[in-house]
């Protein structure tokens, strides 16, 4: 039980912290930035990466838990406790943040820019999946995400495709962090964008890590 209650927590430390700056970002009227955001996610992820990446691995997203399982560093049948665990982690997260600042309207919400159409944020949200799914496949360890290496390069590229893609997509890459805030907030509109790109984005992550590495690269049993 310990690494399904380390994804919980890390996965609720996650979305409290993004989601939560997002959500007090929108009720103070822009008081921590759009670049305080950012930094936020990147940190929070650094965080929980250092604190539970040797008990569970520190997936806290379904996309990256699928994307393990398809490279074989990551049992199929630990794929929906882990999503669930995910889910419990992210939906409390969800709920209290909606205790405690029922004002907001959308509780760090994931919603294309206004005029952004949604194929074209489904598009973006594949692609920066594509490129964390890189990040994180090359600097773990089987299914393990350890390490000075994994927790700064997995952090820094979050941060980095959350201070350019934020504005547009909000740079989800995570179908829990989207999915609890959505259903808590009753944001629904283009939910599905965000259900189904990180899953193809961290597939064609793996498929491209065996097309230019080695054989082995991404088969490495846990």
């Amino acid at each position: 039980m310990k690494k399904y209650i380390a994804e919980s927590l890390g996965t609720f430390a996650m979305v409290f912290c993004g989601c939560g700056a997002m959500t007090i970002n929108e009720i103070t009227g822009g008081a921590i930035t759009h670049p305080g955001v950012a930094i936020t996610w990147g940190l929070i992820v650094m965080a929980m990466i250092y604190s539970f990446g040797d008990i569970s691995g520190a997936h806290f997203n379904p996309a990256v838990s699928v994307a393990f399982a398809y490279a074989k560093k990551f049992s199929w049948k630990e794929v929906p406790k882990y999503i669930i665990a995910q889910g419990i982690g992210a939906f409390l997260a969800c709920l209290l943040l909606w205790f405690l600042f029922p004002e907001s309207a959308t509780l760090g919400s994931t919603i294309p820019a206004e005029g952004f159409q949604a194929y074209k944020a489904f598009v973006f949200e594949l692609i920066l999946t594509f490129f964390l799914m890189i990040v994180i496949i090359n600097v773990s360890t089987g299914c393990k995400e350890i390490g000075t290496m994994a927790a700064i390069a997995i952090g820094g590229v979050i941060l980095l495709e959350a201070m350019f893609a934020g504005p547009i997509t909000k740079a989800s890459m995570n179908p829990i962090r989207s999915l609890a805030p959505a259903v808590v907030s009753g944001n629904y509109q283009d939910l599905w964008l965000y259900l189904t790109a990180p899953f193809i984005g961290a597939v064609l992550a793996i498929y491209t890590c065996r097309l230019v590495k080695d054989d082995d690269c991404c088969n490495d049993n846990c």
